[in-house]
C-alpha cells in the first residue's frame, strides 16, 4: 500500500529518501540550509501524512490544529523536547525518535571538548593560525592534565556510559551522578556513585552532561553548583544548552569560578556574536 505524502524539513541523507520514496506517493524535502518558519512547516503540513522534523521545529497543537491528515512525525534526533508529546497523544499522532544512533559519535564529540578544552588545543591552533606562534616558552599554553584526574559523570544513560568507557582509557578515577544508581555498570566501568551532586561537583576536575532536558533539568546548572566547582574545574554540555544557566556560566568564567566550558549546545543556536559567551 502506497502511503500518502510526507514532509522532510531539512535535506537527510539520499538513501533514507530512497526508502520514503518507495513508500509514500509524495516526499518533499525543505531545500533551505535555514529550517522552514513556523508559518511555512504550518503550510507544508497541512497536506501531508507524516512529517520528518530536527529538534529546531516546533511540533505542538497549533502544527497539529493546521495539519488534519497528521498521522505520525519523526524526530531525527535523540532528543523530544520539541514535541508536545501530551497534545499529540490526545490527538493519536504517533511521534518517534532516534536513540542511540550517535551515541558514539557524540561521545566523541563529548570527549573532544573535554580535550580540547583541557589542553587548550583551540586556542593555540587560533595563535598559530593569527601569526601569535612565538618561540617555545615552559609557560605557553599551559592546560589541564586528562590522564590521571576525576571525571564527574552527569546522567548515565547511553551517552554517560560511552563517555564513562573513554575515560576508563585515559586511567581517570569516574564519579557518576544519575536518577537511577547503575550498580550493574560500577565493576564493569569502575565508575563510583555519588548521591549528592555537590559531592561530585567538589570532586571532580572535568564535569560532563549527558541529560534529556525537561521542567525538572532546565538550568541544573546554575550560579550554586558552578560554585561547588574546584577553581580549576572544567565544564562540559553536550546535552541541550538550557541544562545550563549561561548567564550564570558567563560570569564563572568572567571571574575565574571555574577554569573553562567547552559547549556543543547553546541556547539559543547559533549565539550571537555579541554573545558573551
Amino acid at each position: 500500500m502506497i502511503l500518502g505524502r510526507v514532509f522532510v524539513t531539512r535535506e537527510i541523507h539520499e538513501d533514507a529518501l530512497e526508502l520514503l520514496r518507495k513508500e509514500f506517493s509524495e516526499v518533499e524535502v525543505w531545500e533551505s540550509h535555514d529550517p522552514p518558519t513556523k508559518d511555512d512547516l504550518k503550510e507544508k503540513a497541512s497536506h501531508s501524512m507524516a512529517l520528518i522534523t530536527m529538534l529546531t521545529d516546533q511540533v505542538d497543537g497549533e502544527l497539529f490544529d493546521s495539519a488534519p491528515l497528521l498521522k505520525v512525525v519523526a524526530n531525527v534526533a535523540v532528543g523530544y523536547d520539541n514535541f508536545d508529546v501530551g497534545e499529540a497523544t490526545r490527538r493519536r499522532i504517533m511521534l518517534t525518535n532516534t536513540p542511540d544512533v550517535l551515541t558514539e559519535a557524540t561521545a566523541d564529540l563529548t570527549f573532544g571538548l573535554l580535550l580540547s578544552t583541557a589542553r587548550r588545543i583551540n586556542e593555540a591552533a587560533n595563535a598559530a593560525a593569527d601569526g601569535r606562534w612565538g618561540p617555545w616558552h615552559p609557560k605557553a599554553w599551559l592546560g589541564y592534565d586528562v590522564h590521571g584526574s576525576q571525571i564527574g559523570i552527569i546522567g548515565l544513560g547511553r551517552i554517560g556510559q560511552a563517555i564513562a568507557r573513554r575515560a576508563h582509557g585515559f586511567g581517570m578515577k569516574l564519579l557518576y551522578h544519575s536518577r537511577n544508581r547503575r550498580k550493574d555498570l560500577e565493576s564493569s566501568l569502575g565508575l563510583i556513585y555519588v548521591l549528592e551532586l555537590k559531592h561530585l561537583l567538589n570532586a571532580a576536575d572535568f564535569v560532563t552532561l549527558h541529560l534529556p532536558l525537561t521542567v525538572e533539568t532546565r538550568h541544573f546548572i546554575g550560579k550554586p553548583e558552578l560554585e561547588e566547582m574546584k577553581s580549576s574545574g572544567i565544564l562540559i554540555n553536550s546535552s541541550r544548552g538550557d541544562i545550563v544557566d549561561q548567564d550564570a556560566l558567563t560570569e564563572a568564567i568572567r571571574n575565574g569560578v571555574i577554569a573553562g566550558v567547552g559547549l556543543d549546545v547553546t541556547s539559543p543556536e547559533p549565539l550571537l556574536q555579541t554573545n558573551p559567551l
